[in-house]
């Protein structure tokens, strides 16, 4: 009894990847060949022995077409194509990555410059820039002071970015994001 409650709830887990050899459930196929020949459209069966005669899988390349494409050729063989296809569209993704630079409102010209340099390296970089002007004590009574430091970073990264998030408080903070043209 306790078995038969296990095989119960275990998981039915579906088979992944393309169905192969007697898994395929169309009665025709069109088949291609190991050498790609296109051989038209086969019975099952006849697919599947062409197949074994060669010691190779019929592999359902193309599921949802009328009739099914079937490809006569090694499962590893398959499944390693499409790992390294996978693997090479993961390459060519970019991933975007928010970088923060913090200033004061009385940042001096010297340290003003030498962040605004990393910050044009990293959108050149591709990444977008989050720029925080943090306010301490008395200086939140002089928000002109972040306005006026936001707008000469706005001009100073107008050549190589745009801005994303204009410039608003935040708290005791103000946020501005600029990304790449």
């Amino acid at each position: 009894m306790s078995s038969n409650k296990q095989n119960y709830f275990q998981r039915r887990n579906k088979p992944k990847g393309p169905r192969i050899n007697y898994r395929i459930t169309s009665s025709e196929v069109q088949v291609i060949d190991s050498s790609g020949e296109n051989l038209g459209i086969l019975n099952v069966d006849e697919a599947i022995n062409i197949a074994k005669n060669e010691d190779l899988d019929l592999i359902e390349i193309a599921p949802n077409a009328k009739p099914p494409v079937c490809k006569v050729m090694d499962i590893g063989k398959f499944k390693y194509d499409q790992q390294k296809k996978a693997n090479k569209a993961k390459k060519k993704q970019k991933k975007i990555e928010l970088k923060e630079i913090k200033l004061r409102p009385v940042t001096d010209v010297h340290d003003y410059s030498f962040k605004i340099k990393n910050a044009q390296k990293f959108i050149v970089k591709g990444d977008k820039v989050k720029f925080t002007i943090k306010f301490k004590g008395r200086e939140l009574q002089h928000p002109q002071l972040g306005h006026e430091l936001m707008k000469k970073i706005q001009e100073d990264m107008k050549v190589i970015g745009k801005v994303e998030l204009h410039p608003k408080f935040d708290g005791k903070q103000m946020i501005m994001v600029i990304q790449p043209l």
